[in-house]
């Protein structure tokens, strides 16, 4: 059956809303202690990959715990111990996403669900030195992820993916074949998970 445009993207939005969904079930499923092994498995991925020790610079999202989401927090301490800057995003009132370099003492909620650095905080360098570390509720093999569906990160990325590495990091049982692509939607460059890593062609 062939759809027109309209009712195409329709049926792939309530697909991604029933995707969300389902995903956050599966992860609230899990024990603590078998998502924070899974955490310590990506976090080592992650500081043991090339691309980690060729950063420059790391932006980092601080992990709502409350969420389940991958708790990335000792990619701060490695990087920080690799001599590397360190950066976090802070929701503006467009909505849009900057980069600023911040410390996790500086971290607060801002009223937006999750920690944020000060806004008189320096803006990070944006070039190929600088490595974006992105959260998913599910990511396909060619790089494309399902959010909060706000579109927070894929527009953050569109506008500095290049020339920065975006890397996502999902629980392998998030990956998924095909995630429903949507307006606006933008891929990372790799994936890591507690049992693999892997790069997107372009």
């Amino acid at each position: 059956m062939i759809f027109d445009p309209a009712t195409e993207t329709f049926l792939r939005l309530q697909a991604k809303a029933e995707l969300r969904k389902r995903r956050r079930a599966m992860r609230n499923s899990i024990a603590p202690s078998a998502r924070a092994a899974r955490s310590a498995r990506i976090v080592e991925r992650v500081t043991s990959d090339a691309v980690f020790t060729a950063a420059r610079r790391v932006a980092l999202f601080w992990p709502m715990l409350d969420r389940n989401e991958v708790d990335v927090r000792p990619i701060d301490r490695a990087a920080r111990d690799q001599g590397k800057l360190v950066a976090y995003p802070l929701l503006k009132d467009d909505g849009d996403m900057v980069l600023l370099v911040a410390d996790p003492s500086e971290l607060d909620e801002r009223g937006h669900g999750f920690a944020e650095p000060p806004d008189n905080a320096a803006a990070v360098d944006v070039d190929e030195g600088l490595l974006v570390i992105v959260p998913a509720l599910a990511v396909d093999l060619n790089g494309q992820r399902i959010g909060y569906g706000k579109g927070y990160y894929d527009r953050l990325l569109a506008a500095i993916a290049p020339p920065a590495f975006a890397l996502a990091v999902a629980y392998d049982f998030e990956i998924m074949a095909e995630v429903p692509v949507t307006e606006g939607d933008y891929a990372v460059d790799m994936v890591v998970t507690d049992v693999r890593s892997f790069r997107i062609a372009r």
